[in-house]
Parts: C-alpha cells; sequence; structure tokens
C-alpha cells in the first residue's frame, strides 16, 4: 500500500471512529426505545438542510451550511419527539413516513439542478475517502461535547433531549460518511449485541471498528466506493461475531444436563 492511499485511508478510517464514538450509544438507545427509522429520518431531514444550502449557493460558505443543517435537524428532532410522545402506538409508521417525506422533499428541490444527481449520492452514500482536517477536527469537537453530556446525563434525557442530541451527532456524521453509514454505524452493532449485558459496548465498536477499517482497506484494493464497501463490511461482521457469540452460548438442555 503506498503514501497515496494511506493519506487518503487514514483520515477516513478516523472519521470512522469519531462517528462510532456518539452512534454506538446513541444506537443502543434508539434499539431501546424501538425507533429504529428514527436515524434514518433525522439523518435524511438533516440531508434535506444541506441541499436547501447548495440551492441558495452557500457552499462557500461552511458554516453557514452547518448551522442550516443543525437547525433542520433539530426541527427533525422536535417533530420525532412530538410523534413519540403524542402517537406512540403507531410512532414506527409515522417516522417512516417524516423519513420518506424529507427524501422526497429532497428530490423536489434539487429537480432543476444539473448537479442534483451528485449531490444526493454524495449525502446517500458520503465522501468518507475524502475526510478533511477540517472536518475531524470539528468532528472531534463536537463529538466531544456530545460524549460529555451523554456521561454527565448517564444517557437519562426526556423525548426532546434525547433526538436534540441525536440530532446534533448526525448533522456532522452525514455530511462526513453519509446517510447510508450513519444508519449502519448507529444500527448494526447495537443489533449485533443487543442480547449481550457483559462487555456490549467493547463487542459493538469492535464490530465497527472492523467494519470501517476492512471496508476502507476493500475500497482501496479493489477500487470500491468508500461507505457501500464499509456498510457491507461492518454487516458481515457484526453476523460473524453474533454467530460466535451464540455458539459460545451454552444450551438450556446442557445446563440442565449439568443439574444433580
Amino acid at each position: 500500500m503506498n503514501n497515496i492511499e494511506l493519506d487518503i485511508l487514514i483520515p477516513a478510517f478516523l472519521a470512522g471512529i469519531l462517528v462510532l464514538s456518539t452512534h454506538i450509544p446513541l444506537g443502543m438507545k434508539i434499539l431501546e426505545r424501538g425507533v429504529i427509522f428514527a436515524d434514518l429520518a433525522v439523518a435524511q431531514i438533516a440531508a434535506l438542510g444541506i441541499l436547501l444550502a447548495f440551492l441558495l449557493n452557500l457552499t462557500e460558505q461552511p458554516l453557514l451550511v452547518q448551522l442550516i443543517a443543525a437547525a433542520s435537524a433539530l426541527l427533525g428532532a422536535a417533530l420525532l419527539a412530538f410523534i413519540e410522545r403524542y402517537f406512540s402506538e403507531v410512532k414506527e409508521a409515522c417516522i417512516g413516513l417524516t423519513f420518506v417525506l424529507a427524501a422526497s422533499g429532497g428530490i423536489l428541490l434539487m429537480s432543476h439542478d444539473v448537479h442534483a444527481g451528485e449531490h444526493l449520492k454524495d449525502l446517500l452514500v458520503g465522501q468518507i475517502l475524502w475526510a478533511t482536517p477540517g472536518q475531524l477536527i470539528a468532528t472531534a469537537v463536537l463529538s466531544a461535547v456530545l460524549l460529555a453530556v451523554w456521561f454527565w446525563r448517564q444517557g437519562r434525557f426526556g423525548h426532546l433531549g434525547f433526538y436534540a442530541l441525536f440530532a446534533l451527532a448526525v448533522t456532522a456524521s452525514v455530511q462526513l460518511v453519509g446517510v447510508y453509514l450513519v444508519f449502519a454505524s448507529l444500527i448494526v452493532p447495537a443489533l449485533a449485541t443487543h442480547r449481550m449485558t457483559k462487555w456490549r459496548a467493547a463487542y459493538a465498536f469492535g464490530i465497527g471498528i472492523t467494519g470501517y477499517a476492512a471496508g476502507l482497506l476493500l475500497s482501496a484494493r479493489f477500487d470500491l466506493p468508500g461507505g457501500a464497501a464499509i456498510v457491507w463490511a461492518m454487516a458481515l461482521t457484526a453476523g460473524l461475531t453474533a454467530v460466535l457469540l451464540n455458539a459460545r452460548k451454552p444450551k438450556i438442555s446442557e445446563l440442565t444436563d449439568q443439574i444433580p
């Protein structure tokens, strides 16, 4: 592997570590709350804000783009908190509909832009292979602040507080790695370890880190899109881990045979 590839892969891998640092604890909480589509919905709403910034030709003002994306995501968070509180019996359907509306809204916004396909692809698949030092530093600072708040509150938030924290985390990561990889980073490690009680976080981070590392290496070796390669690598790593963990558990019949 040459120096040029390392110059691309190392920042991309660091970007993945930063995303995992916030998304794994958030993903576990999402799984616990039973709002799986929330991450897709908030990520897509943040992406809608970014597309609006593109449409307004604000790409040369990155801080303003970030503010628009964050405002969009926070509005989405408020909507999801409202849905979870007042429509809890059909919350997954409502959150799924929110995602579809946000995705369709993005397509409508960009329908007359000649670069629409490129913008939409970047937001879905991401540009992790082109992560810049500036993006990494900004994401690192935001991640540190969010994690400090998370551990200060010990993961206990009301509906609005949780979704607001979640929205801010997703706002940064969706621009760094794309909607698909945001979803994978939130759900795949949490899902693979959902039956664990001991060392769950360690296994979840191991799955996420292995997925990012393997996906990036496959991307470099076979010239594949980085984001898509990481999603598949993480899913395969999670599946293999879940199988191995379940294989190590003694069966009920084996336990009863040991009872005198």
